[in-house]
């Protein structure tokens, strides 16, 4: 079993809320300025999410908890993000939930544009307690802050964004839609996932 959580969300000063009100022409330099910026902040949250979810990486920089019943593969376990930038911990926690840090010369990681992957230094990686579970802390994003996305991956959750700005009230729109001109955007960037189980 495989439990993947989201320690850390995407950071509020990440998110481009100044682009976003000039992409919608929204007025400015009046004492409301401000009166829309959570609700803009959600569409922005919601585009990022959607555009994550459908390219399979994780656009801005975070942390995430990986949890682990078993190895798929004790030679080299593929991970559920793109792209890992790093694993900062191997936690082991046993039935009872008392947990040891694992020594992180016994693993490493191999970055990959489709499919990252955790190598152990030796024959395998470290072992997974019986009746427990391993812990993966990892650091997953393609760039640190909104300016070092690639330009096209930016102008689709704004695009996004925008869209469900315009539809905020429509009831009828099918679900998982997407504009043609995002999906053209982030074609591209989608992850490969027809060995996401093998080390290959």
């Amino acid at each position: 079993m495989m439990m993947l959580n989201e320690v850390t969300p995407v950071p509020e000063a990440a998110l481009p809320l100044a682009e976003f009100k000039a992409h919608l022409r929204l007025g400015t330099g009046f004492g409301e300025d401000s009166l829309q910026d959570a609700v803009l902040t959600g569409f922005l949250r919601a585009a990022v999410a959607a555009i994550e979810a459908r390219t399979g990486k994780c656009l801005i920089e975070r942390a995430f908890a990986v949890e682990l019943t078993r190895w798929r593969n004790i030679s080299g376990e593929a991970l559920p993000l793109v792209p890992v930038t790093d694993v900062t911990a191997l936690v082991q926690v046993d039935a009872a939930g008392a947990e040891v840090t694992a020594d992180s010369a016994a693993y490493r990681l191999e970055r990959d544009s489709q499919i990252p992957r955790l190598f152990p230094a030796g024959a395998s990686l470290p072992s997974i307690p019986t009746g427990g579970h391993v812990r993966l802390e990892v650091t997953a994003g393609m760039a640190a802050d909104w300016g070092s996305l690639p330009a096209d991956l930016g102008q689709a959750v704004l695009l996004l964004a925008a869209h469900y700005y315009e539809y905020r009230d429509e009831t009828a729109l099918g679900r998982g839609c997407m504009p043609f001109g995002v999906t053209s955007l982030i074609e591209r960037y989608r992850v490969m996932r027809l060995a996401i189980g093998a080390v290959q």
